[in-house]
């Protein structure tokens, strides 16, 4: 008859003292993940085609310099034998019974792009034992466990699905720079698997790095839409945000504190508009709808709307920033223009899809001089191809600009002494603040204040 799941199997299985556990991407998922599992109190593979960033884990390194925690924790680890990392993908599945795979989904033509699942699917088939178990971490479109990851399993290993493996679905849930913390104590866990074997062998796994406990989903479908809910759910009200923030603009009156009063409300939760919606996961999860919701024939026009909306604001920053500049007598056309953040979020240093490179793209149809700085962010390749240089001085940034565009709401941006700021500027220079961090009750002479929440400030 062969092996099959019990629940007396599971038992057993999770009370393993030599379980061995692989995650398939070391990023800003994996790694924080990874180390949830060392600190309690497993034995780790991790698996990642990227030689340099292996290199580092086995110098003891973090590759991730914003994520407290995590350093340290892998410098023991190394050091006591419990951590190890590998490129070689069949090997890692091989040598460990449970398998998590975080590595990135993104998107080619807005369509979802699987190649970097696929390979982990296949390597992980390839070295995959009865027994064994597999979970999905990274944000994918609705059924890609059963219609994708399942398939490519079974084919590869010869062995069933919820017979002889399990495999669910188990959504990350984290906020970059407090990974660790997200993981173990700020949320529960969510899992669904293919079948109730898998469901519960999960489930009982991640009660040991969840605090907060594990709620159990019906199906691995239902796991993965309740991430991208709660992906869309954020862009549907930024992009909310955003018209109402652009209303407030017309009228000369200040978002934020509008905001602050309708939110001591508890059934309104407005979010903060800015120059647009950058990460790895925002930008992708309505698509991932979309294109599901095509094929089931229904219509989803909030979300494709507001997905629009969102990827107009870099454009509309720009358009805002050319009237800045016609309001001083300047055109975008013969300045320098200084771009003050490159991180798609404030206090981290990643950059993927932030909407800077899209106020980039908006500017360059007019051919200003531009530099961007970053405290976080010292070497960018997109900037480099795209001939903007990037500087982690604020004065060398600023230096005889006519125009600041604040893009990322960086604390250090909140702390800039303005006084001192325009001594370097190319008076009269505009501020388009996008994150609300200037102080428009310390606008010095020769600035024109504009925020995209709102209120402008001459002070020619």
């Amino acid at each position: 008859m062969g092996f099959r799941f019990s629940q007396d199997y599971i038992k057993r299985f999770v009370q393993r003292k030599d379980l061995k556990l692989a995650v398939y991407g070391l990023g800003r998922v994996g790694l924080p993940l990874a180390v949830a599992w060392l600190r309690a109190g497993y034995e780790v593979i991790g698996a990642d085609v990227d030689e340099d960033k292996v290199e580092i884990i086995h110098r003891g390194l973090s590759p991730i310099g914003d994520e407290p925690g995590i350093e340290e924790s892998i410098k023991r680890c190394v050091s006591e034998g419990r951590f190890k990392a590998t490129t070689n993908l069949i090997d890692a599945s091989e040598k460990s019974e449970v398998k998590f795979i975080t590595v990135p989904t993104t998107q080619r033509a807005r369509r979802f792009d699987d190649y970097a699942l696929k390979a982990a699917l296949e390597a992980i088939g390839k070295g995959l034992k009865e027994g064994d178990a597999v979970a999905i971490e990274c944000s994918v479109p609705p059924t890609t466990t059963v219609r994708f990851a399942q398939p490519i399993l079974e084919e590869e290993s010869g062995l069933k699905a919820e017979k002889e493996f399990a495999l669910a679905f188990s959504p990350e849930r984290i906020f970059e720079g407090r990974a660790l913390e997200d993981i173990e104590i700020r949320y529960p866990k969510i899992v669904g698997g293919v079948g109730p074997y898998s469901t519960e062998l999960f489930a009982e796994l991640y009660q040991r790095i969840a605090r907060k406990g594990v709620i159990k989903m019906r199906s691995a479908t239902e796991a993965e839409i309740s991430k991208l809910f709660e992906g869309v759910y954020r862009d549907v009200n930024i992009a909310l945000a955003n018209e109402l923030a652009k209303l407030c603009k017309a009228m000369n009156i200040d978002f934020a504190e509008i905001s602050e009063a309708s939110n001591s409300q508890p059934f309104c939760h407005l979010h903060k508009p800015g120059v647009g919606v950058g990460g790895a996961c925002i930008p992708y999860y309505p698509y991932f709808l979309l294109d599901k919701a095509e094929e089931c024939g229904v219509q989803l026009p909030i979300v494709r709307l507001a997905r629009n909306a969102n990827e107009e604001m870099p454009k509309y920053t720009v358009e805002t920033s050319k009237k800045a500049l016609e309001a001083i007598g300047k055109n975008l056309k013969d300045v320098k223009v200084s771009i003050l953040g490159l991180a798609f979020r404030a206090e981290v240093s990643d950059s993927r899809n932030s909407p800077t490179y899209n106020i980039i793209y908006a500017l360059k149809e007019y051919q200003p001089e531009i530099i961007v700085h970053d405290p976080f962010i010292k070497e960018d390749e997109l900037l480099h191809e795209l001939r903007v240089k990037l500087v982690d001085c604020l004065e060398t940034a600023c230096e005889n600009a006519s125009l600041l565009i604040i893009a990322t709401g960086h604390g250090v941006y909140k702390k800039i002494d303005l006084e001192e700021l325009v001594k370097t500027l190319n008076l009269p220079a505009a501020i388009v603040d996008g994150c609300n961090v200037i102080d428009s009750n310390r606008v010095p002479k020769g600035i024109y204040l504009t925020s995209l929440w709102g209120k402008t400030i001459n002070k020619l």
